[in-house]
């Protein structure tokens, strides 16, 4: 896949995928496209509205995932290529015992927090716990979907295993939410409800700056443990609440991206005022679940 390598250029093509309502739109990036990645730049896009807060656990909105989730890793992720299928994060490999109501993860290996602290089992059991049983005073908005955990054990800094009270098909899936971001144990003992105003996470992309209503700045994160990641410098999401502002903000080429939804004549002025800029691709079922876009911006 080619990758945005600046803003420079002088002539910039524009992917949009908006079908018959969506969403997508990248300088310098061919969909599906099987060609080198190219290193360096900024990717700069919009977002409708900005975040209530900054915790993924708690929160149902699309304005937490799309400018804070490059901070972060999962456990699991759904495969933006393949997707449904569900491959590691932080996961390194899993077994399954044979009543599949114990879950064996391994983690890897010197995976370091934005801080330099090394990522341990103990803050994927932290994290977890927070989810499935918070303490009181903090929301976890998919607690339910975890009341199957039974408990979740550390026998050593690089495994977890999660034991369930009774076998559950869905369970993988369950924890390959995009809204699981790995949070670090010892500032969630300290207080549990420390990340809905900050951030610390071991993702791609370091927080750089947050100003109320205009912006998120992320930036490059050079410890990051996926050692080829990531191929930008940062990205700067931009708060327009507007959606014929956010078209217009494509259309003049200050966005490179739109993640969410633009009306089929948004969709049509984008097309006719960018011309051969642009492609518009159709995905299948006219809509991607919020993991998948937060899957594919960290990808990048």
């Amino acid at each position: 896949m080619k990758r945005l390598k600046g803003e420079g250029r002088s002539r910039r093509r524009i992917n949009l995928i908006l079908v018959p309502i969506l969403i997508w739109a990248f300088a310098g990036w061919s969909w599906g496209a099987e060609e080198k990645p190219q290193y360096g730049g900024t990717l700069t896009y919009a977002v409708g509205q900005a975040p209530p807060s900054f915790d993924a656990h708690r929160e149902s909105t699309y304005a937490v995932i799309h400018p804070i989730a490059p901070h972060y890793s999962l456990l699991l992720k759904f495969d933006p290529k393949t997707y449904p299928k569900i491959v590691g994060d932080l996961a390194e490999s899993w077994t399954v015992s044979t009543d599949h109501k114990a879950y064996t993860f391994k983690i890897h290996k010197g995976v370091k927090f934005h801080d330099g602290s090394l990522l341990t089992s103990k803050d994927i059991k932290a994290t977890y716990d927070k989810i499935f049983s918070p303490p009181p005073g903090v929301l976890s908005a998919r607690k339910a979907f975890y009341e199957v955990i039974e408990k979740i054990e550390t026998p050593d800094d690089h495994t977890v295993v999660f034991r369930l009270k009774r076998p559950a098909a869905s369970f993988l899936t369950s924890l390959a939410s995009p809204w699981n971001w790995i949070y670090k144990a010892d500032l969630l003992a300290k207080d549990p409800r420390w990340y809905e105003k900050n951030v610390m996470g071991t993702g791609a992309f370091k927080f750089g700056e947050y100003v109320t209503g205009s912006h998120w700045v992320g930036k490059k994160h050079e410890g990051y443990f996926q050692k080829d990641r990531p191929y930008l410098d940062g990205y700067r999401a931009v708060f327009i609440r507007d959606v014929g502002a956010r078209a217009s903000a494509i259309r003049g080429g200050r966005m490179q991206a739109e993640f969410r939804f633009f009306s089929p004549s948004n969709r049509d002025d984008v097309v006719r005022a960018v011309g051969d800029k642009v492609t518009v691709q159709e995905l299948l079922g006219g809509s991607v679940e919020h993991g998948d876009l937060q899957l594919r911006a960290k990808a990048l």
